[in-house]
């Protein structure tokens, strides 16, 4: 080969190295060296952020010097007069979102408006509008309030079914108090459960910067669509760490329907206590994968048992979804409403099969507070379910009421009345003088105080 052919060879291999290579260059700088804006959120958030409301909330809470005032046998063996309770104010702050520009419909944390007297939304635009509590699933931690619907913008809702690990998400809220703060990040994972932050669980993880008062804002993808409600971080140091988690929007907006049309979620019954499958279960019922639930009880006459599940049995799809775990079953059954009817597949034995049940109404027993004290009038109670504590719960309240004017609210359980220990109504009749004060010990979240009621 002679020396001519050779450099005409090496040419023709260098050439495309060569034309290749400005256009990496150019890449790399995107449109700088033309005098363009670089690529940037700042479009996709100026639409966005408008429908991220900021929240804060005024909450009275009645006080005494010493709980034993409180005692009207102390105060008698003491000859003590009657002290009016003190008034103190609790104020919190988080975030929100518009989801309906045109009836006002602002989707939040429970735990953000949880028994407040007063809730003021801040728009983006500097408006203050006083809002009023529209419902709130405190066991899924979604509300919905209302505001003046007068020129606002709402965000668009996404199928968060389609959501991927890896998909780019940002997040808008109100952290700390300091104004809206916008992070980015990427969803670390999906479906994570189990975590026992709250009563039902599907998160969406992710790296996004979500600190105290980002609960309630928006995580959204980079076309501005509402994907999840930021809630929760997990933060072992105290601050955070890059693990936050946010309410998916499907299940967000499930929730949201039901508020709107009940004011609360109408949670059904299947009537079935499921465990995961340990690698001994698996051994023993024979199975090839630790996926599924394994039935271990089944209630009476209940949906689960008219449509012929049974002790053993191995659910491994509902509705057509997977079923990974016990946690995947509370929460696709957690977001039906009663009469809804569910598709079950499970193993029995070797033999897989198929059946439908009707998600039933929960069987427990509500009561007129007024029937058993007078100073109860304008309350609903019954017994506590297996997951709290024990007592008789307040599941609503006439905010007119008296009760409701000394303290009283939905979701406080009665744990002791009069200084007995009582774990259900039956108990606490026993224990009540219509006649008389009562004095009863309440248990609301992680505080606990005393009332007497006369």
């Amino acid at each position: 080969m002679n020396n001519k052919l050779v450099k005409q060879l090496l040419l023709m291999t260098l050439l495309p190295v060569y034309l290749t290579a400005p256009s990496i260059a150019h890449a790399a700088l995107p449109g700088y060296a033309e005098g363009q804006p670089l690529p940037s959120l700042a479009p996709m958030l100026e639409r966005s952020m408008p429908a991220v409301v900021n929240i804060s909330t005024t909450t009275n809470i009645q006080t005494r010097e010493n709980p034993l005032m409180q005692d009207p046998f102390f105060r008698y063996f003491f000859e003590l007069p009657n002290q009016p309770p003190r008034q103190q104010q609790k104020n919190s702050l988080g975030s929100g979102v518009i989801i309906d520009s045109e009836h006002g419909y602002v989707l939040t944390n429970n735990h953000v408006i949880d028994k407040a007297d007063k809730i003021v939304v801040t728009l983006n635009d500097g408006r203050q509008l006083n809002a009023q509590l529209v419902g709130a699933d405190p066991e899924a931690d979604v509300a919905v309030i209302q505001i003046p619907a007068d020129n606002l913008t709402e965000l668009p809702i996404a199928d968060s079914s389609q959501l991927k690990v890896g998909d780019f998400v940002v997040a808008i809220g109100n952290p700390f108090g300091l104004g809206q703060t916008v992070t980015s990040g990427i969803i670390s994972a999906l479906g994570r459960s189990g975590l026992g932050i709250e009563g039902y669980e599907d998160f969406i993880q992710t790296d996004a910067s979500i600190n105290p008062g980002n609960s309630g804002g928006a995580l959204v993808n980079l076309r501005g669509e509402f994907i999840g409600m930021n809630t929760a971080i997990l933060a072992p140091s105290g601050g955070n760490v890059g693990i936050g988690f946010a309410i998916p929007a499907n299940m967000v907006m499930t929730i949201k329907d039901s508020l709107v049309k009940h004011g609360e979620v109408r949670r059904g019954l299947l009537g079935v206590t499921t465990q995961d499958l340990s690698g001994d279960l698996v051994k023993a019922f024979n199975l090839e994968s630790k996926n599924g639930a394994v039935v271990s009880r089944v209630e009476n006459n209940s949906p689960a048992a008219r449509a012929g599940l049974e002790p053993g049995d191995i659910i491994v799809s509902v509705n057509g979804r997977s079923v990974k775990n016990s946690h995947d079953i509370r929460n696709i059954i957690g977001l039906m409403q009663i009469g809804d009817n569910v598709d079950i597949q499970y193993f029995r034995g070797s033999e897989k099969r198929e059946t439908t049940a009707t998600i039933g109404k929960p069987q427990r027993p509500q009561l007129a507070g007024n029937k058993l004290h007078p100073a109860l009038q304008g309350t609903i109670l019954s017994t506590t379910q297996k997951d709290q504590v024990e007592g008789v719960l307040i599941e609503k309240i006439d905010t007119s009421s008296k009760a409701w004017r000394v303290g009283l609210r939905p979701g406080d359980v009665i744990v002791t009345a009069n200084r007995y220990r009582i774990h259900n109504l039956d108990e606490f009749n026993q224990v009540i003088d219509p006649r008389g004060p009562l004095l009863i010990n309440i248990q609301r979240g992680q505080e606990a105080f005393f009332l007497v009621l006369q």
